[in-house]
């Protein structure tokens, strides 16, 4: 359950938003946008094995070494009339 305590001289709006920020952090809005409709079991294990392979190949790209060397690209310039 999430809770924000009203600082000292702090107003009523940034306390909602520092709520709203926990809110976002802690998952309170997916939850409740997936509980929203009725998923089939099989749509939702199909679902969570893309999102696992997602996942995985971010974190393979995240832990690959890089190679080679990036060079700036260069446009090639017109000469100018002189």
């Amino acid at each position: 359950m999430i809770k924000v305590q009203i600082r000292p001289n702090e107003s009523l709006e940034a306390a909602l938003r520092r709520f709203k920020r926990q809110c976002n952090y802690g998952g309170v809005f997916r939850l409740a946008k997936a509980n929203t409709w009725h998923e089939k079991r099989s749509d939702k294990r199909r679902r969570e094995r893309r999102e696992r392979l997602r996942n995985i190949q971010k974190a393979t790209r995240k832990n690959q070494p890089r190679t080679g060397v990036r060079r700036k690209r260069t446009m090639a310039r017109k000469p100018r009339p002189s």
